[in-house]
């Protein structure tokens, strides 16, 4: 059983709590990517990152030095979401740590496909980002089967804890030999379900900790998830779709 999640966009440099297992395995790709950003001057950049001068100005002045080979940081540690946040990786025992290695994978449109521990460098490029002026017109071209492929290699299960956007890259492309696992995490109002996105985020986050902590193994076992008032609904779920809704009088402290 392998999770997907997506990344985060605001990423951070640590080089000192834990060194980087490997480099990515897409790093040719990445490189490709890198090397298209840096042909782009400012409003080209911006226009891409579809983002404030705020944003795109310190990104903009990153991407001039970008390396992606020194001075990096495992991804885990490098994605500063939500979901990352509520995973907290930074209190994962060793033997959790492992299985996180193990299990996870982290989609991402530089990078395409990241174990934990890969080193990165911080970058902004969304996976649903059009790229002007480059032998593909999206990512999702860009990217094709590759992501697909290698994850189906890798398992049989694949349990989605990532946004749409993310998730659109491997879903539709895995053989029908990979079992797909859809996971909600909802509130029920007015009579129908729905997902509000920040709690989405924080269970997913969670669901991964508490999938390293119990030892899962199947997808089945992820029904004793019980975080911010979530806990599975058989009456709403199916054998590949888990739902998991919030209790209505649960409340943050």
């Amino acid at each position: 059983m392998k999770f997907i999640i997506s990344p985060a966009k605001t990423m951070n440099v640590d080089t000192d709590s834990f060194a980087p297992h490997d480099l990515p395995r897409f790093l040719e790709q990445a490189e490709e990517l890198k090397n298209y950003l840096q042909s782009l001057d400012y409003a080209a950049c911006k226009a891409l990152w579809n983002c404030s001068d705020a944003l795109a100005e310190p990104n903009f002045e990153r991407l001039q030095k970008m390396d992606l080979r020194r001075a990096l940081t495992p991804a885990l540690f490098a994605y500063e979401g939500i979901q990352y946040q509520y995973m907290a990786p930074g209190v994962f025992t060793r033997e959790e740590l492992a299985s996180v290695q193990e299990h996870l994978r982290i989609l991402s449109g530089l990078y395409g496909l990241l174990r934990p521990m890969d080193g990165v460098t911080p970058y902004r490029l969304e996976m649903q980002a059009k790229p002007v002026d480059f032998r593909c017109k999206t990512l999702y071209e860009f990217w094709g089967t590759l992501l697909a492929d290698t994850l189906a290699e890798e398992t049989d299960c694949l349990v989605d804890l990532a946004s749409k956007e993310y998730s659109k890259c491997v879903l539709g492309k895995l053989p029908d030999s990979v079992r797909r696992v859809q996971v909600t995490f909802a509130q029920e109002t007015g009579g129908k379900l729905k997902e509000k996105a920040t709690f989405a985020k924080m269970a997913r986050g969670a669901m991964v900790r508490h999938a390293a902590e119990q030892n899962c193994k199947t997808p089945e076992e992820l029904r004793s998830f019980c975080r911010f008032g979530f806990a599975y609904s058989p009456e709403h779920s199916s054998l590949d779709h888990l739902v998991f809704v919030q209790d209505p009088n649960w409340k943050s402290n």
